[in-house]
């Protein structure tokens, strides 16, 4: 019984692998259109990682420990100074900014799809119906994850195959590696511990989305960008109506 389960999570982890990886290699083979495009990928992502970090990971996160809010500060503050460490310490070259504006999403999004993982091993112990359920909802996310990541490191200025490579191993491989760390020790992964996880990854998307990608879309001021972040906020209602 405990491989039957254990099976299920993977299989589960590593589809949502597979469909952030088809996203990435779709984007990769249609770069010039994608950068021509970006501004609105990037105005979508923000409304995705906003409403889904407000409308299901806060909440929840909460409901598994009431401390959660500490924790979604310190996820916000943790990528905020990981930003300063880098532009401050970490760069030496005068392109370095534009390697910040493709690491930022790349940590948030990374953390998220960790926690993706852990999700996957903890829900399918509670039940095959409460994993499904969840899964269902995490998959539908993992296509635009991995496009907005490819694009998001283009556009910090690494090259296709750097590009390509990171954004699987952040966005991707990410999942079926939490899942697979978490499993021999789901049984001792405490709700409130869950909850704390689910808050730092809630702190990490919110800063992505309100304090770096939204002022990227202001910039520009280009037309229909506020279209692409009312879409990227239906998709993320969307997600969260299904997981419900």
């Amino acid at each position: 019984m405990l491989t039957n389960t254990f099976m299920v999570v993977m299989l589960a982890s590593l589809t949502a692998c597979a469909v952030t990886t088809i996203g990435i290699v779709v984007i990769s083979r249609y770069q010039s259109w994608a950068m021509a495009k970006s501004i609105y990928f990037k105005s979508f992502a923000a409304g995705v990682l906003i409403a889904v970090s407000f409308l299901h990971q806060v909440p929840k996160s909460v409901h598994m420990n009431e401390v959660a809010p500490a924790f979604l500060l310190v996820g916000f503050l943790a990528i905020y100074l990981s930003n300063r460490f880098l532009k401050l310490y970490a760069c030496q070259e005068s392109e370095c900014p534009r390697y910040v504006f493709g690491l930022m999403p790349m940590m948030g999004i990374g953390l998220h799809s960790l926690i993706d993982g852990v999700i996957h091993a903890v829900t399918f112990n509670v039940s095959v119906f409460t994993g499904v359920l969840a899964a269902v909802g995490m998959v539908l996310h993992e296509f635009p994850e991995g496009v907005v990541t490819f694009v998001f490191l283009k556009e910090g200025g690494f090259e296709r195959r750097k590009a390509i490579l990171l954004a699987f191993l952040a966005a991707a491989l990410s999942t079926p590696v939490g899942a697979l760390v978490a499993y021999p020790f789901v049984s001792r992964v405490e709700k409130p511990i869950l909850g704390n996880l689910l808050a730092l990854s809630a702190g990490a998307l919110v800063y992505v989305g309100a304090s770096h990608l939204l002022p990227e879309v202001e910039k520009e001021s280009r037309r229909y960008t506020l279209v692409a972040l009312v879409a990227g906020m239906a998709v993320a209602v969307a997600i969260v109506l299904t997981r419900h």
